[in-house]
């Protein structure tokens, strides 16, 4: 599945993350560097992972995910960011990324992937139903406080 310039890696150090936030300030643009690393910190705690697909050198893409368990999905993963970075968009990495998160899920015991798109976001919803095999199931609601 990827080619011999590709790797997966999940993000553990301070420069692996800086070399990320150009990518992921492109879907998070609110984000400052120093907040994104202030906010990282806090979300590891939790349990939040970063993965990074690479293309020779670089990363072009970027996922955000925690191991979760509730009561409706059991144990699942939950995807909190995807980001393919601009220049490399439509090339199937975006795919490759979330095929191996499928993989790293089950074998953390996981029953489901779940994720949220912005409703405009009509494009990525039909990439993630047709290429994906994700269903909507749900609404999800917010109320800033």
């Amino acid at each position: 599945m990827l080619a011999s310039t590709e790797r997966i890696l999940e993000l553990t150090t301070q420069d692996q993350f800086l070399e990320a936030f150009p990518i992921l300030n492109q879907l998070r643009t609110d984000l400052t560097e120093q907040r994104y690393l202030e906010l990282l910190k806090q979300m590891k705690q939790t349990g939040y992972k970063l993965f990074a697909l690479y293309k020779e050198r670089s990363i072009v893409t970027v996922a955000g995910i925690s191991l979760q368990i509730n009561f409706y999905n059991k144990k699942y993963v939950f995807v909190y960011d995807l980001i393919t970075d601009t220049g490399h968009r439509s090339q199937g990495y975006g795919y490759k990324l979330l095929r191996y998160i499928d993989e790293w899920a089950k074998s953390n015991g996981a029953k489901y992937i779940a994720l949220e798109s912005g409703i405009q976001r009509i494009e990525a919803h039909k990439f993630y139903e047709e290429k994906l095999n994700y269903e909507k199931w749900c609404y999800s609601f917010r109320k800033q406080l």
